[in-house]
């Protein structure tokens, strides 16, 4: 079975969540690749680096460029490649984005791909504990055909 790849993401305003929600999870997400935006790639980095070896970062952790500088739409890109199979972002409510569109363009695709995603912190809690999780699932995908094929 393949290697799991899970995408990480936070606004500002919850890096420090994202950060407590890894450290407490560091078990069960160093057994799966995982990609995270800029400078939250950097912050995840960090809380790991007490609790592995330095060549997993080497084989298992790649972190994109920041949400606002096209993270976004790079880690977007690789869910419709279907190298994602699961999207913790914790967004935050309480302030706007200067890159929303991305954002907005982020989640429209875990939907349309039907790739679980996680915006906050219990339902990242959900996802992780998940026996499906270390199991082998293909996601059915919704068939697009009828508007792709449209007459313009």
């Amino acid at each position: 079975m393949q290697v799991k790849r899970i995408g990480l993401v936070a606004h500002d305003g919850q890096k420090k969540n994202l950060r407590e929600w890894v450290e407490w999870n560091r078990e069960i997400l160093v057994k799966y690749d995982l990609v995270c935006t800029g400078t939250t790639g950097k912050i995840i980095k960090e809380a790991l680096s007490k609790c592995v070896e330095k060549n997993y970062f080497d084989n298992h952790f790649t972190i994109l460029k920041s949400g606002p500088l096209g993270g976004d739409q790079q880690l977007g890109a690789m869910i419709v490649n279907g190298d994602i199979q699961m999207l913790i972002f914790f967004w935050d409510p309480m302030e706007s984005q200067p890159h929303d569109v991305d954002v907005k363009a982020l989640l429209r695709i875990t939907t349309m791909y039907n790739v679980p995603a996680a915006c906050n912190r219990a339902t990242a809690d959900f996802l992780i504990s998940s026996p499906l999780l270390d199991e082998e699932y293909e996601c059915t995908q919704q068939d697009f055909s009828s508007y792709t094929n449209r007459k313009i």
